[in-house]
Parts: C-alpha cells; structure tokens; sequence
C-alpha cells in the first residue's frame, strides 16, 4: 500500500470557497474607513472646540484679563494649541456674551459637526 501525500481538488475547491466568503465580508468593512475617519477627525475636534470653549468662559469669568473674548464662532479657533487644522473652517456666527450656541466646524471631503461656544466680553 502506497502513502499519497497531498490535497485533492475537492478540499482546494472547498478551501478557496472559503476564503472567498471570508474576503466577500471582510472587504466591505475595510472600503469606508477613509471616509470615517475623516468624519471621526471633525467629531474629534468639534469636541476639542466645546472643551477650549468652557475652559475659556471659566477662566475669562475668574478674571478677565485672563483667555479671550468671544463674539462669533470664528474665533475659537485661536482658543486651539496650534489653531484649526489645515483643511477645517467654521461657519460664522455672532455669539452674545453669557449665551451659548451651536457652531458647525467644516471638516474634509465635507463632513461637518457641531460644537457649542460660549460668549464672553
């Protein structure tokens, strides 16, 4: 009795089989993560915007001389280390002092997200 070492066509066809299903699920996912990622990065720094935002109010409340006055959306870009990214704009939008409003950041490929600014003199 001779040993015969080797796959036949049946399990090769069977293993090709699946690795097509496994790629057929696997490959939709991995398509759009540029797209996510880029909305993942506006979120990010809407969020940044909101925080520097609260940060400010509360420090220009304790003492005026400290942080910056703002009266439009526009402005709290400065309130970022090292500015807006390049690629980002935000929508103009007057603030009053003591109210706060939702300002929409523009980000790539035109994804957007909202932030809350807070006024102050």
């Amino acid at each position: 009795m001779k040993n015969i070492f080797g796959f036949t066509l049946v399990e090769l066809i069977v293993v090709l089989v699946l690795i097509a299903i496994v790629a057929s699920i696997a490959v939709p996912r991995f398509i759009n993560l540029n797209t996510s990622a880029k909305q993942n990065s506006t979120n990010a720094i809407a969020a940044s915007l909101t925080t520097v935002s609260a940060s400010n109010f509360a420090q220009r409340t304790a003492n005026s001389s400290v942080g910056s006055a703002i009266s439009n959306c526009t402005q709290m870009s400065a309130l970022l280390s090292g500015g807006l990214p390049t690629g980002y704009s935000i929508t103009s939008l007057a603030v009053s002092a003591g109210a706060s409003v939702n300002c929409t950041l523009n980000g790539l490929d035109s994804t957007t997200a909202t932030f809350v600014a807070m006024g102050i003199d």
